[in-house]
């Protein structure tokens, strides 16, 4: 029951943070916070937002297969943020954007606009349900099923919850509440790495230590030309990921447009992005210690990464019940903060883009709960069907949805042709499907599957079939 409380007091200081941020809100405070966000609260909050509960999750538990390599990859993301902040924030200032697929249909055409709008919507969709989908595992393992509590009651309480704060104001609320969910995610995380640390009877100073001599602490693969892991193709990967998980997406980019600058933006972009790599290697190192952690209890290693750290959690909360404390608060701290963002951007695309009502409220409003109650179906459909790491899950569905959106983006930008306006559809979902033969194909001629660089084949491939469709 304590649990319950702490969430309950969290979500009452989170709707109180919105009613006031709320007050006379209008459409325009929903979709653009009236381009009065500063830039340092947009930076902070954004950290929290880009890293979600699946981080909190699953990157402690990558130490397990691919050591820390996955900094090569945040290696990546900083270049990435970067050529957003420089590239792609000038142009969506200089059009006064309030949807970035308005873009596509001011170079391409009405057909473009309403591709890459509704390509959104699916990737958006998809990805937020499989982010939250593990604050509604965590709750309900920890919380509601020792209630009795049945798991979809669980998911329609929680996006209840997030509704109910975003509700009025939107991206306005969210630039504050995602401050104060960042501040109690690192917070949480930062006591679960002394607490491990404690258990190890180790100082902080000698738990890095430690962690730096470990074998699970190597970063860069150099010389396997075939791994995954080869750092080339992570950071190549990388920077890839961030232009499109952030630079072509409309949920990323939105809190980003609140800024009152391009000049404030752009601190902002470069700020969170530098911050990107610190967080993920506290995140590792976290996993390293845990590692330790079972390996000095005698225990066997979970048989998956995601349950690394919620099976520790479950061996010491027993004991020590702060722990699961802090860890139901980071881990709904992290979703929240991805999931609230990414509801509001989803409203967004489809009243201002798919719909053309930028202005009507009722729809808004309207809208807000039809996308709410999709997102519960969402979630519950990738419980069903979910057999994977979730980090990876959600990299490889980025991977077949966002390809198509880098390569409009890729060609509207870096050439000067029109395309077949009429064709965008049709190019836009057979590239997915390409790409999935030949990923299947080249496996079976000789083993190799590709990685994270499936997003850059599937954008070449739309980028290709933009270029033939003039001819």
């Amino acid at each position: 029951m304590t649990i319950i409380a702490i969430v309950l007091a969290y979500f009452t200081l989170l709707f109180a943070l919105s009613r006031w941020m709320g007050r006379k809100a209008t459409n325009e405070t929903f979709y653009r916070a009236d381009r009065q966000s500063p830039w340092y609260m947009v930076a902070f909050g954004m950290v929290g937002a880009s890293i979600s509960g699946v981080t909190f999750v699953s990157v402690p538990g990558m130490v397990l297969k691919t050591q820390m390599t996955y900094l090569q990859m945040c290696m990546g993301f900083v270049l990435g943020y970067v050529v957003v902040a420089f590239v792609l924030l000038p142009l969506y200032y200089k059009l006064n954007l309030t949807s970035i697929y308005a873009y596509l249909g001011q170079r391409l055409g009405a057909r473009s606009h309403k591709t890459g709008s509704w390509l959104f919507l699916l990737s958006k969709m998809t990805g937020a349900a499989v982010r939250f989908y593990v604050v509604c595992i965590i709750l309900q393992r920890f919380v509601f099923e020792p209630q009795g509590v049945p798991f979809a009651v669980t998911t329609v309480i929680l996006v209840l919850l997030i509704w109910l704060y975003t509700r009025r104001g939107g991206i306005k609320t969210l630039v504050w509440t995602d401050s104060l969910q960042t501040l109690c995610l690192f917070a949480a995380l930062l006591l679960i790495i002394y607490k491990v640390a404690s258990d190890l009877d180790l100082t902080m100073m000698s738990a890095f230590s430690a962690i730096d001599s470990h074998e699970l602490s190597m970063v860069f693969v150099w010389d396997d030309w075939e791994s995954k892991q080869n750092f080339w193709k992570q950071f190549v990967s990388g920077v890839f990921v961030v232009l499109v998980m952030t630079g072509v997406d409309q949920d990323m980019m939105q809190k980003n447009l609140t800024c009152k600058t391009l000049r404030g933006a752009q601190k902002d972009m470069c700020s969170y992005g530098v911050a990107f790599l610190p967080a993920n290697m506290l995140f590792l190192a976290l996993g390293v210690l845990l590692t330790m952690w079972y390996q000095k209890q005698g225990m066997a290693m979970p048989a998956s990464g995601d349950d690394l750290l919620p099976g520790y959690v479950e061996q010491t909360s027993s004991v020590f019940h702060l722990t699961s404390y802090l860890f139901v608060l980071g881990i709904v701290a992290a979703s929240f903060s991805s999931a609230d963002s990414a509801l509001t951007s989803l409203t967004t695309i489809y009243c201002v883009d798919i719909l053309g009502k930028k202005d009507d409220e009722r729809l808004r409003k309207r809208t807000h709960i039809m996308v709410c109650g999709v997102f519960v179906l969402f979630i519950l459909l990738f419980k069903m069907i979910n057999s994977t790491s979730l980090i990876d899950a959600i990299y490889i569905i980025c991977g077949y949805t966002y390809g198509p959106l880098l390569g409009l983006f890729a060609y509207g930008l870096l050439t000067k042709r029109a395309v077949n306006d009429r064709m965008v559809p049709y190019i836009a979902v057979a590239s997915p499907f390409l790409c999935y033969a030949i990923d299947y194909g080249v496996g079976q001629a000789t083993g190799y599957h590709f990685g994270y660089e499936l997003l850059m084949l599937n954008g070449f491939l739309t980028f290709c079939g933009l270029w033939l469709s003039k001819h």
